[in-house]
């Protein structure tokens, strides 16, 4: 009777395979324990299994996966199980699947009751196998035309930028190009046996940021040629030897090698004059991003994913001339559109450079801080894709710097408003300049984890989700908080007039402000130079006293400031609690943050009290919300 159950099994389990027979299905997991107990055995009688498929052998006891491998059905066991033999059938014979295999000994009376246990079993099994076929996603398709592991979901146009954390070797280089593999394919089933619900892409385009630290190595290497010396044997090694541990085409090195020697001849031009002006500079940082494509484009191909490593500038990235931190021109978005539609073919991965562009000389220009992810952003707006993806090293937007607080949580969802506060007051997000393209075009960013791709990341768009009273915390240290008392009691706007006039003569920035009638206070960051400062003291003192507070930090909460009276009145329950004192406060005009300006040796303390209160529900002084503390 066990015999004949596991024939049914192996039956019930042929007819399912048939009809997911040539589909998408990358891996069909089964739990073979429920169908037959250890050592148990289904074997070929009459022709139960069809012709194309081999026999199961020894089912254990162990969970199990039947692959297809080039039309072949194949079992395989998970790691540490014990070896599957499998056996080729010899003597096929069609059979309905109904159809209970005749025995010797047909004429026992315990025949019939055993045929009905069997029955039973058989439609327990057949019941198994329907719920489990149930758990599968209804929008995944089983026909002829569905390509091997991928879904039949329609796949979602995207831009896939990777900086060069994600890019740090080779090993970081295969890594990436497998992740974006398995996006345009995702497999059916996640690693832990769970339906892979994840909706495929199709990459418009890849943008790469310079492998690991090779911007930093090239600034290096051009201060290193003003004092006489050039060498980038460091830079070979990491480019040329990625190049060999892939074995990639001669052509692609060759390529590499070009650049690298270009960078080389440039460099020896450097210690001859003497100089590396802005624009040699930025041509010299350029080579980083124009290797690391070329590299990643030759990978992709080599797993199966059609690319093309293109400069930016082929693909219609065009700025102004500032060299060092140029911005895009106002027809770039046009331009890039009109090389996409008439030169890239959309089924080939466009792999673009990241950070530089060209301006109207055609010289080489850098984008500043933030420069991949707007040559990301533009080129998704410019594609009208569906979504522009930003792969770094963390799971998304946390809700403070993971390094200080090792409780912070991603955020699923932030608004463009948020993320822009949040980036200009020191988190490690999008710059706001790089927003900027996908703002207007009203496509959302999403952040995502290289090191963890299966986590869902953050995604940036123009509503976030308002239920939340505050989205996260950040912080900018090293900041100088500047008093200025009016010495002739101006009307305020003679004297907002006179002070800001003096700011903007000697080009010093503001991050937070607060003013009444006869006074201003105001924080300058800690890029500002010392000698624009020193003057500006001057100036100011010629109508007004003024006073600096060095060793300051702005602690600012991206909070929904409609319900400012809450945050505002369990923020300074903490305070007052633990001694920390607020030397000034800001609500911002964007109405999406609250500011505090307090000594820097009291920043991380007030961060981690306050993420206790509104993230970890372990508020020392009590919760307020909705008037009541709680």
């Amino acid at each position: 009777m066990i015999v004949n159950k596991c024939i049914r099994a192996a039956s019930l389990l042929a007819a399912l395979l048939a009809t997911i027979s040539n589909s998408n299905i990358d891996a069909f997991h089964i739990h073979s324990h429920r169908i037959c107990n250890r050592k148990s055995l289904a074997s070929n009688h009459n022709g139960l299994l069809s012709s194309s498929s081999p026999l199961l052998v020894g089912l254990h006891n162990c969970n199990a996966r039947i692959v297809r491998d080039n039309g072949n059905l194949l079992y395989m066991t998970e790691e540490g199980d014990e070896e599957v033999e499998v056996v080729e059938e010899e003597t096929p014979a069609v059979v309905d699947d109904a159809t209970v295999p005749s025995t010797d000994d047909g004429d026992d009376p315990t025949s019939n009751s055993e045929s009905e246990e069997d029955d039973e079993e058989s439609d327990n099994i057949k019941a198994m196998m329907t719920k489990y076929k149930s758990t599968l996603s209804p929008r995944r398709s089983f026909n002829e035309s569905s390509r091997p592991g991928s879904s039949a979901i329609p796949a979602i146009d995207v831009t896939m930028k990777f900086g060069g954390s994600s890019l740090a070797n080779s090993e970081r280089v295969d890594h990436v190009a497998q992740l974006i593999r398995d996006r345009i394919r995702p497999p059916l089933l996640n690693e832990d046996a769970s339906v892979n619900e994840e909706v495929p892409v199709r990459p418009r385009a890849v943008i790469c940021s310079a492998m690991g630290k090779t911007t930093n190595s090239l600034l290096s290497a051009g201060e290193m040629a003003l004092e006489g010396r050039v060498d980038i044997e460091a830079l070979r090694t990491l480019m040329l030897g990625t190049c060999r541990d892939f074995e990639l085409p001669a052509q692609t090195y060759s390529e590499v090698e070009r650049l690298l020697n270009e960078c080389n001849d440039m460099l020896n031009g450097v210690r001859l004059i003497q100089e590396l002006s802005p624009k040699s500079l930025d041509q010299l940082v350029s080579y980083g991003e124009r290797c690391s494509v070329r590299i990643m484009a030759a990978r992709l191909n080599q797993i199966g994913v059609p690319a093309q490593a293109f400069d930016a500038w082929d693909v219609g990235v065009f700025t102004d001339d500032t060299y060092g931190d140029a911005k895009l021109l106002p027809g770039t978005i046009n331009s890039i559109r009109e090389r996409f539609s008439s030169r890239i073919d959309p089924n080939v991965v466009a792999v673009v450079t990241g950070f530089i562009g060209h301006n109207t000389k055609g010289r080489i220009t850098t984008l500043g801080r933030g420069g991949s992810d707007l040559t990301a952003t533009a080129i998704g707006a410019a594609l009208k894709v569906d979504e522009v993806q930003v792969w770094k090293d963390v799971d998304g937007i946390l809700t403070a710097d993971p390094r200080l607080v090792k409780t912070a949580i991603p955020v699923s969802q932030v608004s463009y408003e948020e993320a822009s506060e949040l980036a200009y007051f020191g988190a490690q997000v999008l710059h706001p300049i790089a927003m900027q393209p996908a703002l207007k075009a009203d496509i959302p960013v999403r952040v995502k984890n290289s090191y963890n791709p299966s986590a869902p990341g953050s995604v940036i768009d123009k509503v976030g989700n308002p239920e939340r009273m505050v989205t996260a915390i950040t912080c900018k240290r090293g900041v100088t908080l500047m008093d200025i008392n009016s010495l002739q009691m101006l009307g305020a706007y003679g004297f907002l007039g006179a002070v800001f006039a003096d700011f903007e003569k000697n080009k010093v920035s503001v991050d937070v402000l607060a003013s009444s009638e006869v006074s201003v206070s105001v924080t300058l960051d800690k890029k500002q130079h010392e000698e624009d400062i020193k003057a500006l003291v001057q100036n100011l003192s010629s109508f007004a006293e003024v006073e600096l507070h060095h060793g300051r930090a702005i602690l600012t909460l991206i909070a929904d400031v409609t319900r400012s009276s809450d945050v505002l009145a369990t923020v300074f329950r903490v305070f007052s609690a633990h001694g920390i004192k607020v030397e000034m406060m800001s609500q911002g005009a964007s109405k999406v943050n609250i500011s505090f300006i307090i000594r820097e040796d009291q920043i991380d303390d007030a961060i981690l009290k306050l993420h206790s209160c509104f993230f970890e529900d372990q508020c020392d002084v009590g919760f307020v919300e909705g008037g009541q503390i709680r």
